[in-house]
């Protein structure tokens, strides 16, 4: 056959069809293994073609266009194997680096439940797009997968929580693909699942009353009562100091957030680092109160986390809320987040309430203030949210049952501006 029938860098060899391209100054030669047919040929000049281009253009992908060839190992570029477990050990310590020690503990917390439905010894290669929708079933409805794992009763976990394990890692697996360890992700293509948006259920007044009454110390009534009139979140409140606080000016700076793997960090907070909540009159009698119980107390040196790795201040603490008021031994001068959820569930018991969850003392807050007809931006300021998208997107519908009370604010507030409209005549005619 005529050398002239072979497109240019298209050649025989041993009877298959190889192609050769220049790569990083050095000619190389790729066997395709396929058959050496005209048909062929032209196929393999295609190929050829375009990897020339890619070359050229700086997008050539050597481990993905020849993942078996020898010359990968000659430039470097072999696709390095690694098992599920050497990936995680490898991001997990890469990410020390830019997030938090409470974040860090949750995910450590997700690996640790994911890694054995993965394969901590399978090759981060060989895990599929299938693997991982059955892994996102199983842990959605907590039966296991009877060709995989026994199958257990175990209750599934809510769409929000598997949402989040499934993003977590997704970023993983991002990682060992743009660190050359596998070639694609396979998450690629799994979206989030739908899920239902859950509403504010605000205590009412008739229901706060009576679970302020419930608490069997001044200092619990005081922490929950400053929880409602403020919105401020739980750790904050646990960092909360008599150093943030200016009565007179009636104003509380939030300045630390203490996690629920107990250290101080800087507030939980888009809006900046400090923010400044201004107090209403109720929240201000609650603050006079507890100061005969803690404002000349002890002042602690308290280490707090900033955002830079590595990097923390001291802050002078007198705590507001110190439990060696309530509890015997306690030493460690201000309450923990998770005892003060536990407090929440006592109290609520004991007041004969239907239970809900701590949190909903910052929806109670926001609700309420929607209700007195607050502007959305200033609530969202107060909650420490960026700006008002937060507050439109949680309490939106709760704002719509609120239009008639508007209704009636706006009649009674701009009856005077309107214009009076002449009324029509009527004809004298009969």
């Amino acid at each position: 056959m005529a050398k002239s029938a072979y497109p240019t860098g298209v050649e025989n060899h041993g009877g298959s069809i190889r192609i050769w391209f220049m790569y990083k100054g050095t000619r190389v030669r790729e066997n395709l293994g396929v058959p050496d047919t005209p048909k062929n040929r032209k196929m393999a000049g295609e190929l050829r073609s375009s990897v020339c281009y890619e070359i050229k253009t700086g997008n050539f992908d050597y481990p993905a266009r020849f993942p078996d060839s020898p010359n990968l190992s000659r430039f470097g570029e072999e696709m390095r194997q690694i098992t599920v477990g050497e990936l995680c050990k490898r991001w997990i310590d890469l990410k020390t680096m830019e997030i938090s020690n409470n974040t860090l503990d949750r995910y450590k917390s997700i690996i640790k439940c994911m890694l054995p439905r993965l394969g901590e010894t399978k090759l981060a290669s060989a895990v599929t797009y299938e693997d991982l929708l059955l892994i996102r079933k199983e842990l959605l409805t907590g039966y296991q997968d009877m060709k995989r794992w026994q199958k257990s009763p175990v209750k599934g976990r809510s769409v929000p929580t598997v949402n989040s394990y499934m993003k977590i890692i997704h970023g993983m697996f991002q990682f060992g693909m743009a660190s050359g360890y596998i070639q694609k992700n396979p998450f690629h293509g799994i979206t989030a699942l739908k899920r239902s948006r859950s509403e504010p259920d605000p205590l009412t007044r008739d229901e706060f009353l009576r679970f302020v009454d419930a608490c069997h110390h001044d200092q619990i009534k005081n922490f929950w009562s400053l929880a409602v009139y403020t919105g401020m979140r739980h750790g904050e409140l646990c960092g909360l100091a008599w150093e943030d606080i200016d009565l007179t000016a009636g104003t509380i700076t939030v300045r630390r957030n203490h996690t629920v793997v107990k250290e101080f960090t800087l507030p939980k907070t888009d809006a900046g680092t400090d923010r400044v909540i201004h107090l209403i009159g109720p929240a201000v009698d609650v603050l006079k109160s507890q100061a005969l119980y803690s404002r000349v107390g002890r002042q602690y040196e308290i280490e707090v986390k900033m955002r830079e790795y590595g990097r923390a201040e001291i802050h002078p603490c007198t705590f507001v809320f110190n439990p060696s008021m309530t509890t015997r031994n306690s030493v460690a001068g201000h309450y923990s987040v998770g005892s003060i959820n536990k407090i929440w569930d006592k109290v609520m018991k004991r007041a004969g309430l239907r239970h809900r969850k701590a949190y909903q003392s910052r929806h109670t807050y926001a609700c309420w203030s929607l209700t007195a007809g607050a502007n959305p931006n200033f609530i969202a300021s107060q909650m420490g949210h960026a700006n008002a998208q937060m507050v439109y997107q949680v309490y939106g519908a709760w704002m719509s049952d609120n239009n008639s009370e508007q209704i009636a604010l706006l009649n009674q507030k701009l009856s005077d501006f309107a214009p009076p409209m002449p009324h029509a005549v009527r004809s004298s005619a009969g």
